[in-house]
C-alpha cells in the first residue's frame, strides 16, 4: 500500500483547488521564478504563466512571488529596488507634486505611477529604505557657508581654542572669552500650573499662557576656565554689550591680563571693523574676533545657552519678567559652580572636509 493513497485523485477538480489554494510548508524550499535579461537590458521573467501567456506582456514591472500563489512574498530583482531607493530620494516637487515630503506609501504609488512595478506595498517600500536609512518624510535644518572667507575666519576661531594665536601659543595672561547674545525670551505664565510627573504620566503643561513681557539675556564664557558673565536687558545694541564687556573686564584676572580675545558673532551691535575699533577704544588689552557668517555654532557660549535653554526656559513659566531675569540669572551661578570647559574636537581638518563637500554639491549643481 502506497504512503499517499490518502490524497485525492490528481485529476480531480478538488485536487487542484487544494494545491493551489493551501498555503506552502515552510520545510519545503520556495520556488523562485527564473528572471533573465532581454537583448535591451531588461529584467523579464522567463518562465509563463499558468494560463500559458508570457508574463513579459505587461508594459511596467510585474510583481515576482516567492513560489506559487499569490500569497507568497514579492520578489524583485535589484533594478527595481535601486530605482524605488533613486524615486525617494527626489523632492516631491521635483515630480510636480503639491506637498514636501514623501510617506513609503506615497512612493508606492509613484513607482506604480511611474512604471517601475506594477504594484508594490508600503511596507516592502519601507524596509528597502531602512536598510540604507533613508527617510524622505524626514528633514533637518541647517545652514550652508555663505561668507567667502569662512575658512580663513573659522581657523581663527578654532586656534584659539587650541590655545593658539597667529601660530604662536597663548601664555598664561591671555583669556580668550566666547560672549553671545539670547534675544527675546518671553515670560509666559501658564492659565493653570504646571503638573509634576507622576507613575506611569508625563509632566503636563497647560497649552495657553499669559504674556508677562520679554527681555535679553548677554552672556560671556571664559573658554579656559569655565567661567560664566551674564546680565539681562530690555534690549540688545551696542550699550548692552558694552555692559557685559564692562561686567567681564573690571574684574580680575582680565583686568590686567596681556590679552582678552573676545569671540562674538556679527550682530547689529558687534559686527563690522568699526566694533574692533570700538572695543580697542573701551579696553586696550581687548581683541575682538568674529565668527563667519551665519556660524553661531562655532561660538561655544552657544553650547552654554543650549543647557540655559532646556534646563530654565522649557517648560517656560514665570510669573513677571522679573521672575524670568531671577531664574536666569540663578542658574547661571549654580552653573559655573560645576562648569567644565568644554572639550571642542571639531579641527581645521574637520572644516576643510565639510567646505570640500559643499564645493562638490555647488558644482554638481551648477
Amino acid at each position: 500500500m502506497k504512503k499517499n493513497t490518502y490524497r485525492p485523485s490528481r485529476g480531480s477538480i478538488r485536487h487542484h483547488i487544494e494545491m493551489s489554494c493551501a498555503p506552502r510548508s515552510s520545510r519545503l524550499p520556495p520556488k523562485v521564478s527564473q528572471i533573465r535579461r532581454s537583448g535591451t537590458g531588461s529584467i523579464c521573467r522567463a518562465k509563463l504563466s499558468r494560463n500559458g501567456e508570457n508574463d513579459t506582456s505587461n508594459n511596467a514591472w510585474p510583481d515576482f512571488k516567492k513560489g506559487q500563489g499569490a500569497a507568497g512574498p514579492a520578489l524583485f530583482p535589484p533594478e527595481i529596488i535601486v530605482a524605488v531607493k533613486a524615486l525617494a530620494c527626489q523632492l516631491p516637487k521635483q515630480l510636480g507634486l503639491p506637498f514636501s515630503r514623501f510617506t513609503h506609501e506615497e512612493i508606492a504609488q509613484q513607482a506604480a505611477k511611474q512604471g517601475i512595478v506594477a504594484s508594490i506595498s508600503g511596507k516592502t517600500v519601507w524596509r528597502w529604505l531602512s536598510k540604507d536609512a533613508i527617510r524622505p518624510w524626514c528633514y533637518r535644518s541647517w545652514i550652508w557657508p555663505r561668507d567667502p572667507d569662512f575658512e580663513q575666519k573659522a581657523g581663527k576661531v578654532f586656534d584659539l581654542y587650541q590655545g593658539v594665536w597667529n601660530g604662536k601659543p597663548l601664555d598664561r595672561k591671555d583669556f580668550v572669552i566666547s560672549s553671545d547674545e539670547k534675544t527675546s525670551i518671553q515670560a509666559r505664565h501658564r492659565l493653570v500650573p504646571i503638573r509634576a510627573p507622576e507613575p506611569c504620566r508625563y509632566g503636563r503643561v497647560e497649552h495657553e499662557y499669559e504674556r508677562k513681557g520679554a527681555l535679553a539675556y548677554m552672556a560671556a564664557w571664559d573658554v579656559q576656565h569655565a567661567k560664566v558673565f551674564g546680565l539681562c536687558r530690555d534690549k540688545t545694541g551696542i550699550q548692552s554689550f558694552r555692559d557685559l564687556v564692562d561686567l567681564v573686564m573690571s574684574q580680575e584676572p582680565y583686568r590686567s591680563a596681556r590679552r582678552v580675545f573676545w569671540i562674538t558673532d556679527n550682530g547689529s551691535s558687534e559686527r563690522c571693523q568699526a566694533s574692533i575699533e570700538r572695543l580697542k577704544g573701551w579696553y586696550s588689552n581687548a581683541i575682538q574676533v568674529h565668527t563667519p557668517i551665519h556660524a553661531s555654532w562655532l561660538n561655544q557660549v552657544e553650547i552654554y545657552f543650549s543647557v540655559l535653554q532646556r534646563k530654565v526656559l522649557s517648560p517656560n513659566d514665570f510669573e513677571s519678567i522679573e521672575d524670568l531675569e531671577k531664574n536666569i540669572l540663578s542658574f547661571q551661578t549654580m552653573y559655573e559652580q560645576i562648569a567644565k570647559p568644554f572639550k571642542w574636537k571639531f579641527t581645521r581638518d574637520d572644516l576643510k572636509q565639510i567646505l570640500t563637500k559643499c564645493s562638490e554639491k555647488q558644482k554638481m549643481a551648477a
